[in-house]
Order: structure tokens, then sequence, then C-alpha cells
């Protein structure tokens, strides 16, 4: 559009056609015009092109090629050549008609869905919170799509909260600026228990305690199962315990409230009738000094109730290294729901990274053991299959819990696809430096004796980089100064020089594979 002297036609008689689309075909209509005055087709054939198009019939399209290329004469079709247009360039037009048909809407379809695009970038722009909540309510019940969109939500900046009986909704909702979980996604939470729980807390105010919350509702609403799943998600971490203290007492709660459940509609009077608010504690469930789940058991719980990991994910602290070495996710192994395919292509190599969720070792028919792997990353999951020759080379890598890249060539079926493993690499073995910085050279000269120690003492294959800001002065200390980083000697030298003046960066994983 702005620059008029870069379009071109592939020949003159497609100007007056795409003119208005500054060269692109755009629209089914524009199809129909080229098959009709560059190759003498009547308007219905030029229809039949275009369903065959919308439907990416591959073979019907194929087989039209012939008819546009070089005519038909028993059907009444000129063709290209025969109306002076030379045959590669009919080609040419035909190839790109066939790529265009990938995305193909007649006009007042793309019209229609330019409008939705132009509101809904809109309102993605200046109200991203809410467009994502929205997004991710209308996938609620497709985990898959729900783990891709919070990673979308994570990159753009938008915390994601656990869902919440005091604050939260059936459906995904907006909270201070983040999105609160939507208390659907809880498994074994119906719609009726949802709508009881937010029904009382609107009337008669905020939940106070796990106590509160079993007294106001009935026991239909709240059995021990409902109340398990609320802690493992997180609903209820606003009552001032742990979810390890709430998962040892929710049982003795729900017991003491159903039995006053009862007194109260047998009409009998409890001692704790003839006492006040502050007495009436002395008798409540006490809560055991336990402490907390480890983080990899809060994730555990909270992708076993909802599906998904909501207060982060065992790989978060990998992102990095995973951007730099993989080159597709799990997704793409997925088929998409329109175009029936895999991003994957069968035949191709791809690195995949994540962690071994799942193993099954099977014997061959030469009493060989072989390996079927589920390898876990950031959206979902993706089979990896691991033949004898590579299971006996990589199999130390490849026990559960192991974080992984995976090399391979893609196997897709009509299902789904899969990867036919040919390199692993640890993630610990992935090549990396130590970057460590200074604000100038005579800074570095007097502060690097303190650390020069704990670098000499830490052998191992990452070179040591030192950066000089005032003199942009960069340096690769030499062979003696490698080092083997781990988490040990980045908090050394974080409390020496500052964690800001400690990085580490990783390397490709290409020369390592390339090397094995």
């Amino acid at each position: 559009k702005n620059n008029p002297q870069a379009i071109t036609y592939d020949c003159p008689q497609l100007e007056s056609i795409l003119e208005p689309t500054y060269g692109c075909i755009v629209y089914q209509e524009q199809v129909m015009q080229i098959v009709r005055d560059l190759a003498g087709y009547t308007l219905g054939r030029s229809d039949l092109v275009r369903r065959a198009m919308s439907k990416k019939k591959a073979a019907v399209m194929e087989k039209e090629r012939q008819n546009f290329v070089y005519g038909n004469e028993a059907e009444g079709v000129e063709g290209c050549i025969k109306r002076g247009i030379p045959e590669n360039v009919a080609n040419h037009i035909f190839d790109e008609m066939i790529d265009f048909a990938k995305y193909a809407f007649n006009k007042s379809h793309a019209a229609a869905y330019a409008v939705v695009s132009l509101q809904t970038a809109w309102l993605k722009c200046y109200y991203p919170v809410e467009f994502m909540a929205a997004l991710l309510t209308s996938v609620q019940t497709n985990p898959r799509k729900i783990i891709e969109y919070i990673y979308t939500c994570r990159q753009m900046g938008i915390e994601i909260l656990p869902p919440s009986v005091n604050e939260g909704e059936s459906a995904f909702s907006v909270s201070d600026g983040k999105i609160r979980y939507g208390m659907s996604a809880i498994k074994s939470l119906g719609k009726p228990v949802i709508e009881a729980i937010v029904k009382e807390r609107k009337e008669n105010g905020k939940y106070k305690s796990l106590m509160d919350l079993a007294e106001r509702l009935t026991s239909k609403e709240v059995n021990k199962r409902t109340l398990e799943n609320l802690i493992k998600s997180g609903a209820i971490d606003e009552f001032g315990y742990t979810r390890k203290q709430q998962m040892h007492t929710y049982g003795s709660i729900l017991d003491q409230a159903g039995r006053q459940r009862k007194e109260a509609m047998s009409g009998q009077m409890s001692l704790l009738d003839f006492l006040g608010e502050e007495e009436k504690q002395d008798f409540e469930v006490r809560y055991p000094n336990v402490g907390e789940y480890s983080k990899e058991e809060l994730l555990a719980n909270e992708k076993e109730v909802l599906g998904v990991y909501i207060s982060g994910h065992p790989l978060e602290d990998y992102m990095k290294i995973m951007e730099k070495n993989t080159t597709a996710s799990s997704l793409d192994f997925l088929l998409d729901e329109e175009t029936g395919r895999t991003k994957a292509r069968d035949g191709l190599t791809y690195t995949v990274g994540g962690m071994v969720s799942g193993k099954t070792v099977k014997l061959t028919k030469n009493n060989q053991n072989m390996a079927f792997i589920t390898l876990e990353d950031l959206f979902g999951t993706v089979e990896v299959i691991v033949f004898p020759r590579d299971y006996t080379r990589y199999r130390s890598f490849l026990d559960e819990d192991k974080k992984v890249f995976i090399k391979g060539r893609a196997s897709v079926s009509e299902e789904e696809g899969k990867l036919v493993c040919e390199h692993v690499v640890p993630f610990e073995e992935v090549p990396k430096e130590l970057g460590l910085q200074f604000p100038s050279i005579e800074s570095f000269q007097k502060r690097f004796p303190k650390i020069e120690g704990d670098l000499k003492k830490s052998d191992g294959d990452s070179p040591v980089i030192i950066y000089c800001r005032k003199e942009n002065a960069r340096k690769r200390l030499g062979e003696e100064y490698k080092v083997f980083l781990n988490e040990s000697l980045q908090k050394l030298l974080s409390e020496a020089i500052g964690s800001e003046n400690v990085k580490v960066v990783y390397k490709t994983i290409e020369k390592r594979t390339k090397r094995d």
C-alpha cells in the first residue's frame, strides 16, 4: 500500500483483478475471476474451483492445474497457454492460488472476519487482562488450550491467580489487574456447588475460615472430596493456613460441622451455644504445625485437580534454555482442529525439551529393550519412541523427572504426531558460560581476588567472561578458571559481587548433538 512501485503482476491480465488488493490474492472471487480471464473457464466451472479450494481438496486442485495451464477441449476450457500466457507463469499463478487456499474466504466472509479481528485486536490492546480472561473461559474444558493461553498470559506479564472461594467465580475473572482462575475448572466441583458457594458469599459475606465454609454450606454442597480439591487448587489459601495444614484438618472440621448441623436440626443445644465468640475459638479444631508441601508437591496437587500448574511450573526456571535450544513444542505434534494436520511435518528433524513424566519399557522381537517416553514441556506432552540402540545409549538420562532435550525425527499419523529419538542431552550438560560484571577495570582488580579462589575450586567446563562497564571491556579468563556451574557457586558469587552482576549464559546444544 505504501510502496506501489513494489507491486508486481505475473502477467498483465492479473492487474485489473488484483489491483484493489495490491497484487495479492485475498478473496475467493478473485480466484474465480483469474481462472475465467486467464484460462477461459465458465462462471459455473470457476465456482467448482472455488469450492474445491474452500474444502482444501488437494487432489481436485492438482487435476484442475492441468485444465488451467494446458486447457481441456472436451470440457470447453481453453487454458492459459492458448491465451498467450507462458507455461511457467501459469504454473506459478496456480501455485499462488493453492497457497492462498490455506486461508481462503469469500469477500463478504473476509470482511466480517476483518471487523472481528479489529475488534478483538483493540480489546486485547486496551483491555488485555479482561480479553485473556474471556479467552480462557471460552476454552475452560480444554486443558491443552488453557495451558497455551496461560503461557501467553505470562509472556504478556499477566499474573494468573489460583481459584478462590472468596474472590472467584465459575468462569475466569479479573481481580486487581490479574486473572483469577475459574472454579468450574476444579475437578469434582459441579455447577450447583459453585453456584451455592458464590450465592452464600454474596448474601452473607466472605467466608472467614474453613470451619465457616463448612458450617454455611450443606453436606451435599461440601463433602470431603470437594474440600480436598478446593485445598489442593489453592482456593482457600486466604484462610491463613498452609495447604498441608488444611489437608490434615479438613476431615475433623467436616465432622464437627456435621455434628453441629444435626444438633441444630434436632433442637439440641450444645456447650458452644452458651459461649461467646472468643471462647468458642478454644474449642475449634487445631491446625498441626506441619509446615507446607514442597514446591514439587504443591504443583503436582494443582495439576491433579486443575489439569494445569497455576502457582508455577516445574520447568519455569528453564524457560530461557528451552527457548534457545528447542525447535518445536508438544503443541506442534497435536492435530490442528481446522486443518487436521500437525505443525510438525513427518520425517523432519526437531528438538523438543522438557521433563520425563512417563516411561514404558518394552521388549522387542530380538529381546532388546526399547522405550516409550512421555516428555512434558510448558504446554503439554509428546510421546517419544526410543529404539533399542538409542535406549542403550541414553537410558540413564530417561528416568522419570529427568529434564532433557531430545532431538529426533517426527513420525506423524492421521491421529497424532510422535518423535523418534536420535539424540538426548540432559539440561545440566547444555554448554553455558558464566558472566561476571564489574563497574570498571579498577573495580575488577580490587574485587576479583575475593572470588578467585571460589572460581579455581569449582573445576568444570564452563568458561568465565569478565565485563567492565565503564571501559566496555570484555575478557575470557583462561582454562584454569573454567567452572562447574551450580546454585552454590552462583550463590557465593552473588554474595560477593551482587546477584545483578552474575549471569549464566546458555549456549545451543547443536554442536553437542553433532559431536554425539
